[in-house]
């Protein structure tokens, strides 16, 4: 994966930083994160948040070999 350096308001850098250490991320990787979310919420503004979060833990789970047979009844 390539990277490019943007500049980043440092106000939202420095809250990256406190979330990304209490959830095991680094800053990048938080501000990622919440790249992630944001766009898929603006592509389905009708999910809610918790909908598109369990969807991404989902596909993690699904990555890792994870997933379990879900049964009906």
């Amino acid at each position: 994966m390539a990277t490019v350096s943007v500049r980043l308001d440092e106000g939202l850098v420095e809250k990256a930083s406190i979330m990304g250490k209490a959830l095991n991320r680094t800053t990048p990787k938080q501000i990622e994160h919440w790249a992630k979310i944001g766009e898929i919420m603006e592509d389905n503004p009708e999910l809610s948040y918790e909908f598109v979060r369990q969807a991404i833990i989902a596909k993690a789970e699904k990555e890792a070999g994870k997933l379990e047979p879900y049964h009906f009844g």
